[in-house]
């Protein structure tokens, strides 16, 4: 990988993200809140319904780098059931560094479901890897046996992500959350003005058909944002953002 701008050097997903210090920007109210995505030329965030066949290896392990940097994951109903959650950090070494920054061996995975329509067969439910699970929800339905520990927080009026990154916050002492998507919860997340920066892969790639973008959801108007970083792998192009308040 090549960073592009600032200062043009040979780096690693892992060396970007060291530097960052997310909790510094959480607030009393919520965490510090990035998205991360990859995306298609033509803007498609998911090609078959998942996003595997975008993001190429080094993608990954970006992602797996920002995963280190966050005390918990945020995604949406339909993620998790196109994607099927498992363990978020089983890299070892990985585990270690999360420890040696304070934060626990592996992050929190929040998520917001409506109707609780999840696949509770999926090894985030069936498998405990110590990060624990919570999901926000304005259903009355029971949620089956797991084998991780699962909290439900119930909003019978709607699930409001600000509620959600406050219970976060105030509850679990979460300082740093990325989310994952889908576009729904990261449209709404832009929508309430509770996103900091975004980081976004481009593939080279162009994926027609109907599926997802970045957002949806959201309002006409124009969101600035400055660009942090420029990195490019095999014609990956890697940019972080930071919106501007």
């Amino acid at each position: 990988m090549r960073r592009l701008l600032p200062d043009p050097a040979d780096t690693t997903p892992l060396d970007l993200v060291a530097g960052l210090d997310l909790a510094a920007g959480a607030t009393d109210t919520r965490p510090y809140v990035i998205s991360n995505f990859a995306l298609t030329v033509d803007g498609r965030s998911t090609l078959g319904g998942t996003s595997a066949t975008i993001g190429s290896e080094v993608d990954t392990q970006m992602l797996v780098a920002l995963r280190t940097a966050a005390d918990a994951i945020l995604i949406g109903a339909g993620t998790m059931r196109a994607e099927r959650y498992g363990n978020l950090m089983g890299d070892p070494a990985k585990r270690e560094l999360r420890q040696r920054a304070g934060r626990s061996p592996v992050p929190m995975l929040a998520i917001v479901s409506g109707g609780l329509e999840l696949p509770w067969d999926a090894p985030a439910f069936t498998e405990s890897d110590g990060g624990g699970v919570v999901i926000f929800t304005s259903s009355d339905e029971q949620v089956p046996g797991t084998t991780a520990p699962v909290e439900v927080v119930r909003t019978p009026a709607g699930v409001e992500l600000s509620a959600v990154l406050e219970h976060l916050r105030r509850e679990h002492d979460v300082r740093s959350l990325l989310c994952e998507g889908g576009a729904g919860t990261h449209g709404g997340l832009i929508e309430g003005g509770l996103i900091d920066e975004l980081f976004v892969t481009t593939g080279p790639v162009l994926g027609g058909g109907s599926g997802p973008g970045l957002v949806s959801g959201i309002s006409e108007r124009n969101r600035r944002l400055e660009l942090a970083w420029l990195c490019e792998h095999d014609g990956d192009l890697f940019h972080r953002y930071r919106v501007l308040r």
